[in-house]
């Protein structure tokens, strides 16, 4: 029986012992090698000593040795952490401290920036996929790594309760905050994404997220627990469209998902006309909003694929999901849509009341891929929780999203609790200002934020990205935005760029917005 995510890829190595599991570049891992090579890794981490529950940092970029890295610590009994590689050094070390992470798996091209990390002063007593005698701490090869004999190798035991991750995203207080995952609530995630999409094992999953991004466990978890392959794109692969989809005809991709933003890259740079992407039966998207003009486009492009919008923090992976049968027109917003048969829900107002349907409220999801709770973060994991006033005291997930429910039962996102905001007297949601911006036909990207102008009082700004023909500028904008939008709702000015300040995840850095602008 299948009851962690370490059984999915044993279970896996059984069935499909020579069918590709993961793919990078030109390198390759079938189903027995990941098990045997995950097997050796987990041997070294328990010959240093490593214990069940102690965490271990993947700091690396998107390649292969992510895969080994990921099943080889879960194997040995710990908990994975996602370090992301472009971060600042201090944001690394902040989460090996709070982690109590001694030991980090790595890569050779890694070095420059592992040394920074030391030299700040860090906890780690190894780092283990790097061999330079130059590190002041030790280091061991993968060659070293992929030579260890597993004739007394012993498992460990693992059950469904166990941490199997923690996963670090952006908190309010400045400092990020952990989520912390079981193989309970990641393989639920894996087994219910692969029944909603049929997923099976003659699929290839293109994994376009890092490491450190949730997303990426539909192609970490749910792609090997069917026996599918999943295809990490390179790094330098998400940074050229045209590349990026000559490498998806290649590779005959089956399924996609991603950020939108990647998807609109595609549409406008991704020289699509000359690629054959008839392999394509899945386009999954989730994250954030995508602009439904070039929904449609993408949509009429790839007639021939479907296409399916997944909502879901990063708290309880997901649960929902709206399937496109026709392309949206250009004026509407895609409804989160339906909350999957593996959870249930309640939305409710300011007091933890539900509304009457149709009335707007806070999404709270109760399911069993939600989260454990916020790593040595108590008092936020209560504050995140609702507790239903019944004798089931079912808990619910506070996802701090504001939806409703429409008349066919489908969720419509309204906006953030956190991204309404009050101008003058007035409240406004800076979301639904960024949807009318975006129908302009000439604006590719939006951003709008808050910031004080010369008198101390709050305004409301945007900042947009123009189509390489665009003549409009910001006055012009403002004027389209009058069709629309109340007067005290309509941005103050109207900046365009050439690029956001983004998240590594590809979302864009709002709080960071006007600093780009004033450099």
């Amino acid at each position: 029986m299948i009851s962690t995510l370490v059984h999915s890829i044993e279970n896996s190595a059984l069935r499909f012992p020579e069918r590709d599991a993961f793919r990078c570049g030109d390198k390759a891992l079938n189903y027995q090698e990941l098990k045997y090579k995950t097997d050796q890794l987990a041997k070294q981490l328990i010959d240093f000593r490593i214990e069940k529950g102690d965490r271990v940092g993947i700091f690396m970029p998107r390649c292969i040795e992510t895969a080994i890295a990921i099943y080889g610590i879960m194997k040995a009994g710990a908990v994975y952490v996602p370090l992301d590689p472009s971060a600042p050094s201090e944001r690394t070390n902040f989460l090996i401290d709070n982690c109590d992470i001694s030991y980090v798996i790595s890569i050779p091209s890694q070095k420059k920036s592992l040394l920074k990390i030391i030299e700040e002063g860090t906890s780690l007593n190894a780092i283990i996929g790097v061999k330079d005698t130059s590190l002041p701490i030790t280091t061991v090869s993968w060659d070293t790594i992929f030579s260890n004999s597993l004739t007394d190798f012993k498992k460990i035991r693992i059950v469904a309760e166990d941490i199997a991750y923690i996963m670090f995203t952006s908190g309010s207080t400045g400092n990020p905050k952990g989520i912390v995952h079981t193989h309970r609530s990641g393989l639920n995630y894996a087994k219910f994404s692969a029944e909603l999409y049929a997923l099976n094992y003659t699929d290839r999953v293109a994994n376009h997220a890092p490491l450190h991004f949730d997303i990426c466990t539909f192609g970490y978890f749910s792609a090997p627990l069917v026996g599918a392959c999943t295809i990490i794109i390179p790094d330098a692969y998400t940074k050229l469209p045209a590349s990026l989809s000559e490498l998806m005809e290649k590779e005959k991709i089956t399924f996609w998902y991603s950020v939108p933003l990647a998807l609109v890259q595609l549409l406008l740079n991704g020289v699509l006309d000359k690629r054959n992407l008839s392999t394509l039966k899945w386009v999954l998207f989730g994250g954030e909003s995508f602009p439904a003009k070039h929904l449609n486009a993408l949509m009429q492009r790839w007639s021939h694929a479907r296409f399916s919008n997944i909502y879901g923090p990063a708290e309880i992976n997901q649960c929902t999901y709206y399937h496109l049968d026709t392309p949206p027109s250009i004026t509407s917003t895609v409804p989160l849509g339906e909350v999957w048969k593996h959870a249930t829900y309640k939305i409710l107002d300011v007091n933890d009341k539900e509304v009457r349907k149709g009335d707007t409220g806070e999404l709270v999801v109760c399911t069993t891929t939600m989260m454990e709770g916020y790593w040595k973060n108590k008092e936020l994991t209560q504050k995140s929780i609702y507790t239903e006033e019944t004798n089931l005291k079912h808990r619910y997930y506070r996802t701090g999203d504001l939806v409703r429910e429409n008349e066919q039962g489908q969720l419509l996102f309204i906006g953030r609790n956190d991204r309404q905001v009050k101008v003058r007297g007035y409240r406004i949601e800076m979301d639904e200002v960024e949807n009318i911006l975006i129908r302009h036909k000439e604006v590719k990207e939006v951003g709008v934020f808050l910031r004080e102008n010369k008198v101390g009082d709050l305004e409301l700004n945007a900042a947009v990205i123009l189509t390489p023909q665009a003549s409009v500028d910001g006055k012009t904008l403002a004027k389209f935005c009058t069709s629309f939008l109340p007067s005290y709702a309509i941005p103050e000015n109207i900046y365009s760029i050439t690029e956001f300040p983004r998240t590594s995840s590809g979302k864009i850095k709002r709080s960071e917005i006007y600093k780009i602008i004033t450099e």
